[in-house]
Formats: structure tokens, C-alpha cells, sequence
């Protein structure tokens, strides 16, 4: 009788990857839109891929202070809300590594945002240029028909830059402005970033509670 002992056959379901999201920071106004829409993705377990361009970086300092960089992101948004972002990761890419995962369409990232997305990024993703990582992130969730949400930021918006929003939609990016809305009757800048950061999770196929949902209610 033989004493050595059967294989272990491991019968449990695999465990299932966390999703993986890109996340874009660029030059245009409102870096606190991407700072929330970092740590709400992060909260939610989800793995980000973060690429900030030169102007980004500028843009973090410039808006949110000292602290907002780089390098101290992790205590950044730890500090500003709260300890609940550990249930994601983060990976950071540099804006000129165009031999980075996300460059490929074989690596499994399920989605981008770019937020705030300069006006130079938008021409650059809307004509395919893939100048940058950014842009050759985003180029390849078109060409995966994965969701990319473009969140521009300016005003007033020149003719070229509302045709390269048109190129981009047609393309199939959800064009998503930086318009927050006042019903949910928000009383912080923190509320009307909440808002923007729901809108963007909801296009991206998550679900939140960031700000209530319309009800429909008819006032008086």
C-alpha cells in the first residue's frame, strides 16, 4: 500500500483580477476633478494607471499646494480623504514611455479617463498622433472600443477645439465637460468635485455614491 499522498488539487474559483483603470492628468484647470476621481476609483479597489503630463505636475502644484506631487501622491490623497483609498493600487507612468503597458492594446486595462484633458491633448487624441503615452493610451481604448472619458476644461471653446471634440465622440470617447451640476445643491468645491468624479466612475461602468441621484421631485 502505497504511503505517499495524493495531489492537492486546489478546487476554489481563481481569484478575480481588480479592474484596471487609466487615469490621465494634464495641463488644463481643475486638478481637484482628478484627485477625486483618483481616490474614488481607489476606494473602490480598482488598480490605476496614472500618467501626468509636465503640465499636470505644474497643475497639482499650482491648485492644490506643495504636497499634491508626484511623489507624495499616496499621503496626498490619504490625508485629504482618508484611509479608505488602500483598497486600490497605483501605478505611475512617465508621460514619454511610450514602451509602457497601457501603450498596448494587449494589456488589460478596461478603461481611461483623461481629466482634466488639455486642449492639446484633445487634438492630439482626436488626430491620432500618439505623441506621448497619454495619447497612445487613449489611441489604443479607441482602437479597443474600450471606454475613454475626455474631460475638457475651458471656455470659451474655439471652432477647432469643438471639432476635435466631435472627432473624438465619433470615434466612440464619451465627451464629458467639467460642468458640475447644482441640484443635489452641493456647499464645498469638495461637493461640486464629487459630482464631476460620479459622472466620470459612471461612464467608466462603476457604481457610487459620490452625490444623490436626481429623484424627479417637483418643487413647489
Amino acid at each position: 500500500m502505497s504511503s505517499e499522498r495524493p495531489p492537492f488539487i486546489d478546487s476554489r474559483p481563481p481569484r478575480a483580477s481588480p479592474p484596471s483603470i487609466a487615469l490621465a492628468i494634464t495641463g488644463a484647470s481643475g486638478a481637484i476633478y482628478a484627485v477625486r476621481t483618483l481616490a474614488a476609483l481607489l476606494a473602490r479597489g480598482v488598480h490605476v494607471e496614472v500618467v501626468i503630463s509636465d503640465y499636470g505636475k505644474r497643475l497639482l502644484h499650482d491648485e492644490l499646494g506643495e504636497d499634491a506631487t508626484v511623489e507624495r501622491l499616496i499621503p496626498y490623497l490619504t490625508a485629504r480623504y482618508g484611509d479608505g483609498i488602500g483598497a486600490g493600487t497605483i501605478t505611475v507612468h512617465g508621460n514619454r514611455d511610450l514602451g509602457a503597458t497601457i501603450a498596448s492594446g494587449s494589456h488589460g486595462c478596461s478603461g481611461m479617463a483623461i481629466v482634466p484633458c488639455s486642449m492639446k491633448t484633445l487634438a492630439g487624441v482626436a488626430h491620432g498622433l500618439s505623441r506621448s503615452l497619454i495619447e497612445r493610451a487613449a489611441d489604443v481604448m479607441l482602437k479597443e472600443r474600450r471606454p475613454l472619458v475626455i474631460v475638457p476644461r475651458e471656455t470659451p471653446m474655439s471652432l477647432p477645439q469643438l471639432k476635435n471634440m466631435v472627432l473624438c465622440a465619433e470615434a466612440g470617447a464619451v465627451i464629458l465637460p467639467a460642468m458640475p451640476a447644482f441640484y443635489q445643491q452641493p456647499k464645498t468645491l469638495d461637493d461640486l468635485a464629487d459630482f464631476l468624479a460620479g459622472k466620470i466612475l459612471s461612464s467608466l461602468g462603476f457604481d457610487h455614491d459620490l452625490y444623490p441621484p436626481w429623484t424627479g421631485r417637483v418643487g413647489p
